[in-house]
């Protein structure tokens, strides 16, 4: 009877042995230190980031996503969120000594993170934003846990700058978004050829296009038509946060290459600033040809703009005239 009972009490014991090794395989630094990704079991409906006194939350309502319950978010934006959110995996686990030397010593403060399921907290950890990995990141599941460089599988870019309490960060990257129908006055005025630059005027469906001075004539209807139909949509490419003052107020002090004002129905008016920006990693002379920093009067933050999306609005005077 006896050698049964140690029998069944050793099967136990390499039982629980066997789940304790399956366990810690698959959470090596312990579960409550090391689970970052949220496991969800309805739908995650409320982001909530927190940074000292500030608050940043991403609320689902109905089929959209909205910044501190006023503006939409930009879809890309929310969609690559979800996916840190749902896939985030360990990288590597941080040393105390390295933790005080690139987050404590630099007075990095850490971004709170609470994820929500409707009114239930599901999951809640800490970023602390770096230069010192790749990732862009070191998190911890709390104050006291353990770190850890973090990352999702397949991209290898900063996760850690989706963390960020900028609502301009959230919102669609879009500078002009106009029907032809809601645009009153347009004038482009180009800095490096006065000569090309022009106005065109709306009301009513009847136009009208001058040059600096005054109103031109025998310029073609359907070519404006056309070139107010391209403010339909007019994206850029991403935010330049990273520009430091030194930089920024380097560019401010540079003739612009563009400006282009539209003043809608509404009476809505966005002026657009266009430089030439200057190639990452080339010589300090070497142009960018694909790109331009631009700004708008509604915000002092530059951000960075492909020719590609742009090139349809930099159009000539002599565009609007038959050959």
């Amino acid at each position: 009877m006896n050698k049964i009972i140690i029998r069944g009490v050793l099967v136990s014991l390499a039982i629980g042995l066997v789940v304790l090794v399956l366990y810690r395989s698959r959470f090596p630094f312990g579960r409550n230190n090391s689970s970052f990704a949220v496991v969800s079991q309805k739908e995650i409906s409320k982001i909530e980031l927190t940074e000292g006194g500030r608050k940043l939350s991403l609320v689902k309502v109905g089929e959209v996503w909205l910044i501190n319950g006023k503006h939409e978010t930009r879809k890309s934006g929310i969609l690559f969120l979800l996916r840190i959110l749902m896939e985030i995996k360990i990288k590597s686990p941080v040393s105390a000594e390295l933790f005080v030397s690139e987050i404590t010593d630099k007075g990095i403060g850490p971004v709170r993170v609470k994820v929500y399921e409707k009114r239930k907290l599901v999951k809640s950890f800490l970023v602390y934003k770096t230069a010192s990995n790749s990732y862009g990141n070191i998190m911890k599941m709390k104050e006291r846990s353990k770190p850890f460089i973090v990352y999702i599988p397949g991209y290898e870019g900063n996760v850690g700058s989706c963390f960020t309490l900028n609502e301009l960060f959230w919102q669609p990257y879009t500078v002009f978004n106009y029907l032809p129908s809601e645009i009153e006055y347009i004038n482009l005025e180009n800095l490096s050829d006065t000569s090309s630059s022009f106005s065109i005027s709306s009301q009513n469906h009847h136009f009208t296009l001058s040059d600096m001075h005054a109103e031109l004539k025998g310029w073609d209807t359907a070519m404006i038509i056309r070139y107010l139909s391209y403010f339909t949509r007019i994206p850029f490419e991403k935010w330049a946060f990273e520009m430091g003052e030194e930089s920024m107020k380097m560019i401010e002090n540079q003739q612009p290459f563009i400006k282009i004002t539209v003043n809608t129905t509404a009476g809505k008016k966005t002026i657009l600033t266009l430089w030439e920006k200057m190639a990452d990693g080339q010589d300090e002379k070497t142009k960018d040809s694909d790109r331009l920093l631009g700004r708008t009067q509604a915000d002092e933050d530059f951000f960075i703009m492909r020719y590609f999306d742009i090139d349809p609005l930099l159009k000539k005077r002599s565009y609007f005239f038959p050959e």
